[in-house]
């Protein structure tokens, strides 16, 4: 019998153990969580930017230069004598 008491003994504490741990493992799950969006908007976001930015420019000056708008647009045409 008296292992039986010692039993729920530890039953019980391991129960509060138990609820430690979950605490414990939820409060770095949320840490790794907040560190995964500081890596996000500090380092993957203005790289993104910065490759969609040149990406976008690129297009926009080909789609200029198609309307007819590059240098002889605005200086007019050189004459050569």
């Amino acid at each position: 019998m008296p292992s039986s008491v010692a039993s729920l003994d530890t039953t019980g504490s391991d129960d509060s153990f138990d609820e430690e741990e979950y605490r414990l493992a939820q409060e770095e799950w949320e840490e790794s969580l907040e560190q995964l969006q500081q890596l996000v908007s500090i380092v993957l976001l203005p790289f993104l930017g910065k490759w969609l930015g040149r990406r976008w420019s690129h297009l926009a000056y080909a789609r200029y230069l198609r309307l007819g708008l590059g240098k002889t647009f605005f200086l007019g045409e050189r004459r050569t004598s």
